[in-house]
């Protein structure tokens, strides 16, 4: 339990240290405040610089940050918007943000969910409220004609409003059921959120809560007691089958580096049970290693150390994770692929990532031998942004456009551009920058200098999320790794497994 003044002073994020369980619950006491101008609106059809009153929060369950820097997963967003909607009505806004990619939002606009629509929990996604547009009058005149002339008695209605007001005190309990999120409001269920994939209930370890609310006190209760880093799956999933094979005595023909984060166990298992299972793989032609850095809390740490002894699959860089430093990842990924696994060609890659490692090998060996290779979904004058949560400086990045560069989720470098990047950060000739995807296309630019890239762009590296027969999908969770995998087995392509 912690009164208003204390969840501001742990600024305004409650710890729940051991994640959630079915059951769980956080019960929120607030009142929603009188709104604010938003100067800059993200709504097209208001003019250049029209201000807007805004009158909204955002409760949000969240996971462990994955790098600082990063902002952490949003497992569970919820949004009540009473003025400033797109729709000009009050509504209520639930998400899902998996590796800073939003899912499809889920709406409550008013109206009660369809009789047909899937509920959870046996509850409705969304309850009924009265709107101002609402003329009282659901069933049409033919419907009501006809109840009226065999005399059956009218249901009983209920006109509830929408359930937060400017200065109206609420009590908010969210649950966490079988298949969902309960968020109840006044004793009354006003909506129901089921669970997607990508999150397990352990993963919320903490409740956040901003915008246009005061919080008078907030309660936390039937909450699991073990820490998720000592859950009975790990032990589970640590099996001699997912072991890495060793390490081949002659050279490889591809070695895939893969950035990961200290607290990404799950993600690191679903790259072993999917992707690395490729015979190419197994067999030592492909090896395949994980890139993780130190961890902020010390017991994901001491777990990583005990993963990368009995995997044999994990390489800890030696410093704290952060973003600004996923550069050095991929300097080790070119150390390692051309000194260690002396690899014909060295892939750099996301464990959020499913690589079709037969097709990303095929489409490299076309390039003739001893041409020098940069393979992967090339963005050519793109410019810097220079406003926003990813903006570069000038003193950063003078320069108007970027080098041209493949996209960080998945691209492929020949073993002598590798080399030259280990050799150069080795003597301290190398240029780092924040952005690592940027950082190797301003390295391979300058190794293009002295010996001609041939620079192959291909959209079937696909950055954005999956595509039908690609040749890497990004932003998937470890259950859509395991998915992709299994269709794969079936019909020998790739067939996306998207969330719902």
């Amino acid at each position: 339990m912690l009164s208003g003044s204390e969840f501001y002073r742990t600024g305004s994020v409650i710890v729940l240290t051991c994640g959630m369980t079915l059951g769980s619950y956080v019960t929120v006491v607030g009142r929603m405040g009188g709104g604010h101008l938003e100067k800059e609106p993200k709504i097209s059809l208001l003019k250049p610089g029209q201000n807007l009153m805004v009158s909204q929060f955002m409760m949000e369950l969240q996971g462990l940050k994955t790098v600082d820097g990063e902002e952490p997963p949003r497992i569970f967003h919820f949004n009540p918007r009473l003025k400033g909607d797109w729709s000009g009505k009050p509504v209520i806004e639930m998400n899902t943000c998996y590796r800073m990619q939003w899912g499809l939002a889920h709406r409550c606009e008013g109206w009660r969910s369809r009789f047909d629509e899937e509920n959870v929990d046996g509850q409705v996604k969304c309850e009924k409220w009265k709107r101002d547009d609402d003329n009282a009058s659901e069933e049409s005149k033919t419907t009501w004609w006809l109840n009226r002339m065999i005399s059956r008695a009218k249901k009983v209605r209920y006109d509830w409003p929408f359930p937060f007001a400017e200065g109206k005190l609420f009590v908010l309990t969210l649950s966490a059921g079988l298949e969902g999120y309960h968020v109840n409001v006044d004793g009354r269920h006003i909506t129901s959120f089921p669970y997607r994939t990508g999150f397990a209930l352990e993963d919320a370890t903490g409740l956040s809560l901003k915008g246009d609310v005061d919080v008078n006190s907030i309660f936390a209760g039937s909450l699991p007691s073990t820490h998720p880093s000592f859950d009975p799956q790990r032990t589970l999933e640590m099996s001699n089958i997912w072991k890495a094979p060793p390490l081949p005595d002659a050279p490889v023909d591809l070695f895939i580096g893969v950035l990961s984060a200290g607290n990404h166990f799950a993600e690191r298992m679903a790259v072993r049970k999917s992707w690395m299972q490729y015979d190419l793989v197994r067999s030592s032609r492909a090896v395949a290693r994980f890139f993780v850095a130190l961890h902020a809390r010390k017991e994901v740490n001491v777990e990583l150390k005990k993963e990368a002894d009995f995997f044999g699959d994990i390489m800890i860089v030696p410093y704290m994770d952060n973003y600004d430093l996923v550069v050095l990842k991929t300097i080790a990924i070119c150390e390692y692929g051309v000194h260690t696994a002396s690899a014909k060609y060295i892939m750099k890659c996301d464990d959020d990532t499913f690589v079709r490692v037969d097709m990303v090998l095929k489409e490299a060996n076309k390039i003739d031998d001893g041409k020098s290779l940069y393979l992967g979904n090339i963005n050519y004058h793109h410019k810097p942004l220079r406003y926003g949560k990813w903006a570069v400086s000038y003193e950063e990045w003078p320069e108007e456009d970027y080098p041209p560069y493949a996209n960080g989720p998945g691209y492929i470098l020949s073993s002598d551009i590798a080399d030259f990047i280990a050799s150069e950060f080795e003597k301290h000739r190398l240029k780092l920058f924040k952005m690592e995807d940027v950082s190797m296309g301003m390295w391979v630019g300058q190794f293009n200098k002295t010996k001609g890239v041939e620079y192959v762009h291909s959209l079937k590296f696909c950055q954005f999320g999956c595509i039908e027969d690609s040749y890497t999908a990004h932003y998937q969770s470890p259950t859509q790794m395991l998915c992709i995998w299994n269709k794969l087995q079936l019909h020998a392509h790739i067939e996306c497994c998207n969330m719902r």
